[in-house]
């Protein structure tokens, strides 16, 4: 099964999506892509996934016309901001999802209330994401 998850920068929501989809079952073919990749990864997304026992710090930063030409079973957006605007995949879908969530990297303030905020975000997305395999992609499977 071919999954592709789609976000603005790709550096740290959709990266940490990648990350999870992946830790629950290898046999998945997961990429991250941006409509606006940034070309790196969030540090303080590696780190936190990093706290759990996931390594993304080898992913990489990818535009979305790499991926323009595929067929996926999934294309799953995450952007979650009401200033930001989900990117639309054109290219050939089975199905489409959104599971919106806040940037974290756009948090101000104290560093610790900066981390937590990516703790939350990475939790967030580790529930939401192992509900959507448990419930809609195993079963395919």
């Amino acid at each position: 099964m071919k999954i592709l998850i789609l976000c603005t920068g790709n550096s740290c929501r959709s990266q940490m999506a990648h990350g999870f989809l992946q830790s629950f079952d290898k046999n998945l073919m997961v990429r991250s892509a941006g409509t606006e990749a940034s070309g790196r990864l969030n540090e303080k997304a590696v780190v936190v996934m990093k706290e759990i026992g996931l390594d993304i710090s080898h992913h990489t930063s990818d535009s979305v016309d790499l991926y323009l030409g595929d067929e996926w079973d999934y294309v799953i957006t995450v952007c979650g901001g009401a200033n930001e605007a989900c990117p639309a995949f054109m290219g050939k879908v089975k199905h489409r999802l959104h599971l919106g969530f806040d940037d974290p990297s756009d948090v101000t303030g104290t560093d610790e209330y900066i981390w937590n905020e990516f703790r939350k975000t990475r939790d967030e997305i580790k529930e939401s994401f192992y509900q959507l395999y448990i419930e809609q992609i195993k079963p395919q499977l």
